[in-house]
């Protein structure tokens, strides 16, 4: 059996691993298809695409495209994309600009109530990664405020944690789009963690008139219950249907190959993407 994982994170975003260091920790898993799906950036593909091929594994290139429903955050996989494009290339850096500034942000309103500084947040961070939410918990983490990401996340970070402020990032339509004039496959990620606004009806016939592709189903953040829904939605509208770890290194319990994506839905991918 092919053992494909489409969803992968590495320093270039919030992992904590390179990307040539996320394939090795692929090839040791027994994957045999892995993407490299930074936020908002393109910079880890070529690293991890050349390891990839040293292991022998086939590497899918990838992108994981950050929108936003009001205060709501909604993640978009975009698979196969042409890492040139100019429109792709100036969203991702204004998103990245603005999730750099909701970042400090946040670090601004933390910082009444615990001792933590902004440059925490640089000092744990690589050169050039993705800022965001995952680098203040990783300085909380190190300022001895929390024991890990995942309390980080649960407490402080939280959105009813008092700290919250939202993102300002293209809404879920425009991102399919994109992806598309990119030449890229788009493919709405874990949605059930997201609440259930992005596939309400109205919103999900957008999304699909946009040019969505298919769905991430299997993953630790949908629910069982919420697996099946997303299965029937696809099934019902001819959505491919993935299945990925979300892996970040130790940034996350997330586990290489914890879940996978089938052979037959990777083939739809690729055809979508005139990779076939």
């Amino acid at each position: 059996m092919t053992r494909i994982d489409l969803h992968t994170h590495s320093i270039a975003s919030d992992g904590t691993e390179t990307p040539a260091e996320v394939m090795r920790q692929a090839q040791r898993a027994g994957l045999d298809v892995v993407a490299l799906t930074d936020h908002d950036t393109v910079s880890g593909l070529d690293e991890a695409a050349r390891v990839a091929d040293e292991l022998g594994l086939e590497f899918v290139p990838g992108v994981e495209f950050s929108a936003s429903i009001g205060p709501a955050s909604v993640h978009m996989l975009g698979y196969y994309v042409d890492a040139t494009s100019d429109e792709l290339l100036a969203t991702m850096q204004q998103t990245r600009r603005d999730r750099e500034s909701r970042a400090e942000r946040m670090v601004a309103r933390i910082a009444a109530d615990y001792p933590l500084t902004w440059d925490d947040v640089l000092a744990v961070a690589e050169p050039g990664a993705t800022l965001g939410r995952p680098h203040i918990a990783d300085a909380l983490v190190a300022r001895g405020i929390v024991a890990d990401r995942s309390e980080a996340f649960a407490s402080i970070l939280h959105w009813r944690g008092g700290y919250y402020q939202p993102q300002e990032a293209p809404s879920p339509e425009d991102a399919v789009r994109i992806i598309r004039r990119a030449g890229g496959v788009p493919i709405v990620a874990h949605p059930a963690s997201r609440g259930s606004r992005v596939m309400e009806p109205g919103r999900l016939d957008a999304l699909i008139h946009a040019g969505l592709a298919g769905i991430e189903v299997d993953h630790r953040e949908n629910s069982h219950e919420a697996r099946a829904t997303l299965r029937a939605i696809a099934e019902r509208h001819s959505l491919i249907v993935t299945g990925s770890s979300d892996y970040h290194g130790a940034g996350k319990p997330n586990q290489l190959g914890e879940y996978t994506t089938a052979l037959t839905e990777l083939m739809k991918i690729q055809d979508l993407a005139g990779r076939a």
